[in-house]
């Protein structure tokens, strides 16, 4: 007999809010999760669109949210926008409480690296060995050559001002600053009347972050928006893929037998690089399973990351018509010019759902970038 049922190999994002929903759904399945570092998702922030997911969604979501609003900004050199379209943020804190409620802790395995996955069995740097009727990877992202990649890369500082700042709503992108490494703007969470989170953001052909540097602009950028005297309160950072091509395939085959999950799956946006709404939908995914053997958990989860991969083909077009054909200073032309669009077409742009007639506004227009190197980041050579 297997020690347990399914066995989450990495416990960031993806993994825990599946192993959260199965607990919910299926509470008599024997999951156990592997984890290199001493909590759950690490010290992380997620967001999302309401259109994102569904109603249900959302709604056995809440506990992970620290913070929800009705609307957004955002902030171009020609202009600036106010979206009534609801947004949320998770904490990895929140995510690390609600799986330790759910989970027994003999089941919840942390400060263990992973050494070697088998379809069946994990084996961890200590020697220790368990075997389980499915292995699913959910490690992150990894270094591949199946996919043409380019990277979204920030630093964040939470900041508590001692007089309040005055944002009643998140600043999803404030690309009026100076276009450094590829398309840069900061990204602004008010979490109350005093505590912000303050991201200086970069869509950058490479994946070097200088941490030194960049918290240095976020300071100038705190002190240009005349928010006062503040304290830093934690700070985080990230290096996440953006998809301009590649052969999902060939992916999957990297490890042949092997179960992926989230960002190791390919599930993101291939613009936004956004990754909690395919996290979500992938957990009632494997909620929904009959059963657990490895060949059926293999099959269901290739099959929708294969499925997604295909549907996202325009989004990837966009990508690479930003990083292919933009000037990397001018790469802020391209957002400026879809942020004009209806909000309706901006909401189902951000839940991978844009219908023919959206796809057709967003490349309508004036084009923002040559047209001639638009047609080559399209066509190829």
């Amino acid at each position: 007999m297997e020690d347990c049922d399914i066995i989450f190999a990495g416990g960031g994002l993806a993994s825990g809010i599946a192993a959260l929903r199965l607990a919910k759904v299926k509470p008599d399945l024997r999951v156990v999760i592997m984890e290199a570092s001493d909590r759950i998702g690490g010290d992380h922030i997620w967001s999302s669109f309401d259109g994102d997911m569904s109603a249900a969604q959302r709604t056995w979501t809440t506990p992970l949210y620290a913070k929800s609003w009705p609307g957004y900004d955002v902030r171009f050199p020609q202009y600036d926008r106010t979206f009534a379209l609801g947004y949320a943020s998770a904490r990895s804190a929140l995510l690390d409480k609600a799986v330790r409620a759910a989970i027994p802790a003999e089941r919840l395995i942390t400060n263990s690296r992973v050494e070697s996955l088998e379809p069946d069995s994990v084996t961890l740097a200590d020697g220790r060995r368990m075997t389980a009727r499915a292995v699913i990877d959910g490690r992150g992202h990894a270094k591949t050559g199946a996919l043409d990649l380019a990277w979204q890369k920030f630093v964040g500082i939470e900041i508590e001002t001692d007089t309040p700042h005055g944002l009643s709503r998140p600043i999803i992108m404030d690309g009026r600053v100076d276009q450094i490494d590829g398309y840069r703007f900061i990204y602004v969470l008010p979490w109350d009347e005093r505590r912000l989170l303050v991201e200086d953001t970069y869509y950058s052909s490479d994946a070097h972050l200088d941490e030194d540097a960049v918290k240095a602009r976020i300071r100038d950028y705190a002190k240009a928006a005349g928010w006062g005297a503040y304290r830093e309160i934690r700070t985080e950072r990230g290096v996440l893929p953006l998809a301009l091509d590649g052969d999902i395939d060939a992916l999957w085959d990297e490890t042949s037998g092997i179960a992926r999950i989230g960002l190791r799956a390919g599930l993101f946006h291939p613009v936004t690089g956004y990754s909690f709404p395919d996290a979500v939908k992938t957990a009632d995914l494997l909620a929904s399973l009959p059963r657990f053997d490895i060949d059926l958990v293999y099959s269901a989860l290739r099959s929708h990351a294969t499925r997604a991969w295909i549907e996202r083909r325009y989004y990837r077009l966009l990508s690479r018509m930003m990083f292919q054909a933009a000037e990397p200073d001018q790469r802020y032309r391209v957002l400026e010019h879809f942020y004009t669009k209806p909000e309706a077409t901006v909401s189902r742009f951000y839940a991978a759902a844009s219908s023919r007639a959206d796809k057709f506004r967003i490349l309508s227009g004036a084009p923002p970038v040559p047209i001639g190197r638009a047609l080559k980041a399209v066509f190829g050579k």
